[in-house]
């Protein structure tokens, strides 16, 4: 998560304006599943990893959350948790998400939205937060899924019309960086596969309790473009257990 363009005023700006960065987890396609596998959040401490505008921390905060910290690579990312979603219980900090160094059984969940495909190394990450997660805690996350990562440019196949015909899965198997378009800008984002995912998770010790591919919320099905949601995963979330 090196790359860091939420400090591009230019492309912050246009983040800014997106729905889930103006109505926070209403605005996000996938909340409805993400929050049905959160557990009893009550004199709990958590970590979100790339917490973004810190709308998951404030939702732990009036869930009865202990401490709550985030971390974000974006100064401008921060800015906006301190205005919008600030508490006395939670702590901002500025850094990578791979630099995580808290010490040993810190945190009894560690929550990350929509952030680590942005990482190069998931193994390390996974060894990091294994060291910071209390025995019986709870590592979920979400990322782009290895259906919707694989071919790179994350755009349907269309006719001359315009009209998506199929979404393209190419080099599958071929883990590593690719480079697509997000708001009009050249972001860097790595595949995996859904086996590098799940196996590193289980041979450091971890039990997968749940995995989902998130449909939309059925209420968003009205927005334009939406319904084409529904023809292939574009996010993946996994809940699992430190044994």
């Amino acid at each position: 998560m090196r790359e860091n363009k939420y400090d591009d005023e230019k492309f912050f700006n246009k983040y800014k304006n997106m729905d889930r960065s103006k109505k926070g987890l209403a605005g996000a396609g996938e909340w409805h599943e993400l929050k049905k596998i959160l557990p009893d959040l009550k004199n709990k401490t958590l970590l979100d990893l790339g917490c973004g505008f810190g709308w998951h921390c404030k939702y732990a905060h009036d869930k009865g959350a202990k401490n709550i910290v985030g971390i974000d690579i974006s100064y401008n990312m921060l800015k906006e948790a301190q205005k919008i979603n600030n508490a006395d219980n939670i702590k901002y900090e500025c850094k990578p998400i791979e630099n995580i160094d808290y010490e040993k059984e810190s945190f009894d969940i560690v929550l990350s939205s929509l952030a680590i495909h942005y990482i190069k190394s998931f193994n390390d990450l996974i060894n990091n937060v294994y060291n910071v997660l209390k025995t019986g805690g709870y590592f979920i996350f979400s990322v782009e899924h290895p259906i919707f990562t694989a071919e790179g440019n994350e755009e349907w196949i269309t006719d001359e019309y315009d009209n998506n015909l199929h979404w393209p899965v190419d080099n599958y198997f071929d883990e590593g960086i690719r480079t697509t378009k997000f708001l009009g800008e050249e972001v860097s984002k790595y595949h995996r596969t859904m086996t590098t995912y799940l196996n590193t998770l289980i041979n450091k010790n971890f039990e997968i309790i749940n995995i989902i591919e998130p449909k939309p919320d059925p209420d968003m099905l009205s927005i334009p473009g939406m319904k084409d949601e529904l023809r292939r995963p574009m996010m993946l979330i996994i809940k699992a257990l430190k044994k």
